[in-house]
């Protein structure tokens, strides 16, 4: 529980560098506009012409009697648009990083270089490259979580569960995505691999819980995303510089003889007292 408010505070945090930080925050609303756009136009033009891709689809049922028909194709119509609003919410955050890899790649060193002595970590390699790194590790993120997303789509039909529990757990999956994707930005910069971050999220679930989970659930209102965007990359840069250990900084190991030679001077100075 006290990682899951940590997870959150990290989110406030960010939210609040960048209200002390307009600039930042104005070129950081730029991307999400972007997607934002285009994400709207793709899901209007699946709510206008989703009904003729299923006739389409189902050749099968024109011979069908009403209202079987218009039962069945309604159906299928609304499912597909849940699962293109889904398929949206899990890739909002992939998309609109890619497109603002410079932006967010500024705003995270802005916040590095605020936060601490000036230095701010760099991978060293050109935009090409981070673009493409970016690219590659957004596409295995968006695989695994297609695969989660497809699984909580068909466990959506069972009986209760399907109803309470399975939202619930979407919001928790969608919200460790989320953080995955925001904290790439720093990690990235950091040399972290893909494979690493996974690791280092999963050993702390709550913390990624606590920091994607309500970003998932704002994410459903509609402009909302745009607004937050910024605030939770630099809270998630942030929450990297928290659990990023420097080596100078991880306690040393203790010398066995040193250790030694402490204890048969504290027994003699003991037995001086006495």
């Amino acid at each position: 529980m006290r990682d899951l408010g940590a997870g959150f505070g990290y989110l406030m945090k960010g939210q609040r560098w960048v209200a002390q930080h307009g600039k930042q925050y104005g070129w950081g609303l730029l991307p999400g506009l972007i997607t934002l756009v285009l994400y709207v136009a793709a899901l209007v033009c699946l709510a206008v012409w989703g009904d003729d891709f299923i006739s389409w689809a189902t050749p099968f049922a024109d011979d069908w009697s009403s209202p079987w028909q218009g039962l069945f194709r309604g159906f299928l119509t609304a499912v597909l648009f849940a699962l293109g609003l889904l398929l949206a919410v899990l890739t909002f955050t992939a998309v609109t990083l890619l497109v603002g890899q410079p932006f967010y790649e500024s705003l995270s060193e802005e916040v590095d270089r605020g936060e601490g002595d000036g230095v701010v970590p760099e991978s060293g390699l050109p935009l090409w490259r981070d673009l493409w790194i970016s690219a590659r590790d957004s596409l295995r993120i968006l695989v695994r979580a297609g695969l989660w997303g497809v699984l909580l789509f068909a466990c959506g039909f069972l009986p209760f569960v399907g109803q309470t529990v399975v939202p619930v757990i979407g919001f928790f999956v969608t919200g460790f995505f989320l953080t995955e994707e925001l904290t790439a930005v720093a990690l990235q910069r950091r040399e972290v691999q893909l494979r690493d971050r996974l690791a280092l999220l999963r050993s702390r679930k709550g913390l990624a819980w606590g920091f994607g989970a309500p970003l998932a659930v704002a994410f459903l209102v509609p402009f909302v995303a745009v607004f937050l965007m910024p605030g939770a990359v630099a809270g998630a840069t942030l929450m990297v510089r928290d659990l990023e250990a420097p080596p100078e900084a991880q306690p040393s190991a203790p010398d066995p003889q040193a250790a030694s030679d402490g204890d048969r001077a504290g027994e003699s100075a003991q037995g001086t007292a006495w």
